[in-house]
């Protein structure tokens, strides 16, 4: 895994060339010579931070996607109010 730097003016010039670079590893983007922000490829995110799809990923799905869902059963109770 390579790890690359770039400045913020680098990356300002050149955002194709360090989106390539984090293909290969996380980017390193300083701001006046000091680390500010990292750029890592989508998979290398998903996989350090595990997670999981949404429900929103999941409803954006083609239809006829296999998904299991079983919610759990609520039980609402009434009680009369109290008025006095």
């Amino acid at each position: 895994m390579a790890i690359t730097t770039f400045s913020s003016r680098e990356l300002n010039q050149d955002v194709t060339r360090a989106k390539r670079a984090a293909e290969n590893g996380p980017v390193f983007i300083t701001d006046r010579g000091r680390p500010a922000h990292v750029l890592l490829s989508f998979e290398d995110y998903q996989r350090l931070t595990k997670q999981r799809r949404s429900i929103a990923d999941a409803l954006g799905m083609a239809e006829g996607a296999d998904i299991a869902f079983d919610p759990p059963r609520m039980v609402i109770e009434t009680r009369p109010a109290d008025l006095s």
